[in-house]
C-alpha cells in the first residue's frame, strides 16, 4: 500500500508482503527485543498504517530536536509532537550493540523491527517545557514523561511486520487507506472530522451537524480509542454511545471510525497534530472548538492553555497543512428557544441550561436524573450500565505503613465489618499473604518491593472493576508506586488511601518476630524504616495512628469515610 503524504510525495509500503514478512520475522527472532507499552503500541500502529505520515519510524535525534524547537522535522516538514521510543538502559545498550531492536506487543507478537540509527538520553524537563509549556506534574503527559517514560530514546526507521490485532468494534476500525477508499466509493469529496475523547450528547450532535452544514461536507465522527486523559470514560462505553448517536444524523451523511491514538493532551500543538492525522485519513476539514485537547487546570487552578490558542495555531498553518479548520464555540441549551445555540448568541436575560462533565459524573454517581434536553435517553442508558451509582461500584481501600503499625489488624477488622454491612465480595490482599502466593520469588530490593505492590494494585484493580471490594495492606513504602496504584484503580471505581501512621518506636516495641532488632544489627538488609526509607503519603484520604485508636474505633472511622464518599450506604 502506498501511503499518501499530505506534504507531497509518497511513502514506502510499511506493511510487507508475505515473503518479506517471513524474512523479517526470522530476523526479529535473532535480535534483542522490547515489549511495547500501551502508548508505544498506539504510536507504532499509526506510523505503520500511515496516519503519522510522513514519519517512517521513531524520530531521530535531529527530528526530535527540531520538533521541540520549531514544530518541524529536520527537513522543515510541519510536525508538532515528538514520536519517540523510550526504553530503559539495559534495552538501550542491547539495541545500540545490535543496531536493531525487535518490537513486540504485550502478548509477544512481533509488530516491527527498529533500525536503530540514534540513541540518546532525554532531558525530560526540557521536553516537557518545549512541548507542553509546563513541567507541572498535573499535566498528564508531563506526569507520564517524568514518572513512566524510559530515560533513553531510540530513533530509526521501522521494518513493519503487522498491525496490532483488535477483537472489538472491527466494523469501525479503518486504516487511512481503507477510509480514503470508502470516501471515494461513496463519492465524498468534502469531509469534516470531529475529534472527541468523551461520549457525545445533544450539544455535540448539534455542533457537528451545524459544522458539516456550514462547509457543505460529510461528517466523520473520529473518536480516540487509544489512550486519553486518565479518568476518562472507557472506550467500550463511549463507542456504544457513539453508535446510538449515529441514528440522530440524516441517513448516509455521517460515518463513524475509531482512531487508536495515544493522546498527550497537548493543547495547541496537539490540535495541529490532530489536523495532520485527519489529513492523512482523507479529511478536508477538522472541527476545532474551545480548549481543544486541553488537560484542564494546572496545580494553581489556572488553565494550562488559553481556550482559543489551538484555533489560533491552526489558523496560522492551515494553508500549509491543506486541511481547513471549522471553528466552533461551546453550545448551550436555551430554555426560552428550546434549542441549542452558540454562547455568542445568548441574549440578555435568556434562560440558559448547561451540565458540565463534572456535574454529569456526579449525577451518574448518585443515580440522579439526567434531563432529556442534555442527552439522548439511549446514551444515558449506556452510561448507567457502565457507571452505576457510587454505592454499587467496586472500590479499593489501600493501607500503607511501617511493619508493625497495625495495618493487617485494621484491614482484617474492616473486611469483617464490610462483609456484615454490604452485599458485595470483599477480598483482603495482605502484604505477607500476597508475597507467599503471588510474589514468592521476590526479594526486598526497591525494585522487587515495587513489583510486589504493583501486583497487589493490579489484582485490586480487577476486583474493583468487577464491582468487588479490595482491601490492601502492604507496607508500600514508596510514594511513586502508590500513586501508580491509585492511577490504575481510580478510573475503575472508588479508591481510598489510609496511612497507618504509628511511630517507628512503637512499631519496634510491638515486633514479635524481632525483625527490627535484626535490621538494627545489619542482619536484615534494606529494612523499611531502618536501612531503607519509608516515604509517608503526601495526601492520603485518612491518617490513623493506632496509639490513638483501637482497631474497632479505626474501623468505624473508615466506615464513616466510605459512607461520606458514597461508596457504601
Amino acid at each position: 500500500m502506498n501511503i499518501i503524504n499530505p506534504h507531497g510525495g509518497e511513502l514506502i509500503n510499511l506493511i510487507p508482503q508475505a515473503e518479506v514478512k517471513a524474512e523479517r520475522q526470522k530476523l526479529a527472532n535473532e535480535l534483542p527485543d522490547w515489549s511495547l507499552t500501551d502508548r508505544q503500541i498506539c504510536d507504532i500502529e499509526l506510523i505503520l498504517n500511515g496516519a503519522f505520515s510522513p514519519l517512517k519510524g521513531f524520530m531521530t535525534q535531529a527530528d526530535y530536536n527540531a520538533v521541540l524547537q520549531d514544530m518541524r522535522l529536520a527537513d522543515g516538514t510541519l510536525w508538532p509532537m515528538p514520536i519517540t521510543l523510550d526504553v530503559d538502559e539495559k534495552t538501550m545498550q542491547a539495541a545500540k550493540e545490535a543496531g536493531q531492536l525487535t518490537l513486540r506487543d504485550m502478548e509477544g507478537v512481533v509488530l516491527a523491527v527498529l533500525q536503530v540509527s540514534d540513541v540518546w538520553q532525554v532531558d525530560k524537563a526540557a521536553e516537557a517545557q518545549a512541548v507542553y509549556g509546563t513541567t507541572d506534574l498535573k499535566h498528564p503527559a508531563v506526569n507520564y514523561l517524568m514518572n513512566r517514560a524510559g530515560e533513553y530514546y531510540l530513533g530509526g526507521e521501522l521494518l513493519g511486520l503487522q498491525l496490532p490485532t483488535y477483537y472489538d468494534y472491527k466494523q469501525h476500525r479503518h486504516t487511512p487507506e481503507e477510509i480514503r477508499a470508502k470516501f471515494k466509493k461513496l463519492g465524498w469529496s468534502r469531509i469534516v472530522a470531529f475529534q472527541t475523547r468523551n461520549p457525545m450528547h445533544r450539544a455535540h450532535q448539534e455542533l457537528t451537524f451545524r459544522a458539516a452544514q456550514r462547509v457543505e461536507a460529510n461528517l466523520l465522527i473520529h473518536p480516540v480509542v487509544g489512550l486519553t486523559k486518565p479518568g476518562d470514560i472507557d472506550h467500550f462505553t463511549r463507542v456504544r454511545c457513539y453508535e446510538k448517536v449515529m441514528d440522530r444524523y440524516p441517513e448516509r451523511t455521517t460515518m463513524l471510525s475509531l482512531l487508536p491514538l495515544a493522546m498527550r493532551m497537548g493543547g495547541p500543538r496537539e490540535a495541529l497534530w490532530h489536523a495532520i492525522i485527519r489529513k492523512n485519513f482523507g479529511c478536508t476539514h477538522i472541527i476545532v472548538g474551545r480548549d481543544h485537547a486541553g488537560p484542564g487546570d494546572d496545580s494553581n487552578g489556572q488553565p494550562f492553555y488559553d481556550p482559543y490558542a489551538a484555533q489560533d495555531l491552526l489558523q496560522q498553518h492551515q494553508e500549509e497543512l491543506g486541511i481547513a479548520m471549522v471553528e466552533f464555540e461551546m453550545m448551550v441549551y436555551s430554555q426560552d428557544k428550546a434549542q441549542y445555540i452558540p454562547v455568542s448568541e445568548i441574549a440578555e436575560k435568556e434562560n440558559i441550561l448547561n451540565i458540565s462533565g463534572t456535574e454529569l459524573r456526579r449525577r451518574l454517581q448518585l443515580g440522579l436524573d439526567i434531563p432529556a434536553w442534555f442527552s439522548y435517553p439511549e446514551v444515558v442508558e449506556e452510561l448507567r450500565k457502565s457507571y452505576p451509582p457510587r454505592n454499587k461500584q467496586g472500590f479499593t481501600v489501600f493501607f500503607t505503613g511501617l511493619s508493625g503499625s497495625g495495618k493487617s489488624t485494621i484491614a482484617n477488622a474492616l473486611r469483617v465489618k464490610l462483609m456484615e454491612m454490604i452485599n458485595r465480595p470483599v477480598t483482603l490482599l495482605d502484604g505477607d499473604v500476597v508475597r507467599q502466593h503471588l510474589s514468592s520469588e521476590l526479594g526486598f530490593s526497591k525494585e522487587h518491593r515495587n513489583i510486589n505492590v504493583q501486583r497487589i494494585g493490579y489484582v485490586a484493580s480487577e476486583i474493583t472493576k468487577n464491582g468487588g471490594v479490595a482491601i490492601c495492606a502492604p507496607i508500600a513504602p514508596y510514594e511513586k508506586m502508590r500513586e501508580q496504584v491509585r492511577e490504575m484503580i481510580e478510573p475503575l471505581g472508588g479508591f481510598i488511601e489510609i496511612h497507618v501512621s504509628t511511630p517507628l518506636e512503637e512499631c519496634e516495641k510491638r515486633d514479635r518476630k524481632g525483625l527490627y532488632a535484626l535490621a538494627r544489627k545489619g542482619v536484615i538488609k534494606e529494612f523499611t524504616g531502618i536501612s531503607d526509607p519509608y516515604e509517608a503519603p503526601i495526601n492520603p484520604e485518612m491518617n490513623i495512628n493506632t496509639m490513638d485508636f483501637t482497631p474497632d474505633q479505626a474501623t468505624q472511622r473508615i466506615v464513616l469515610k466510605l459512607e461520606a464518599m458514597g461508596l457504601i450506604g
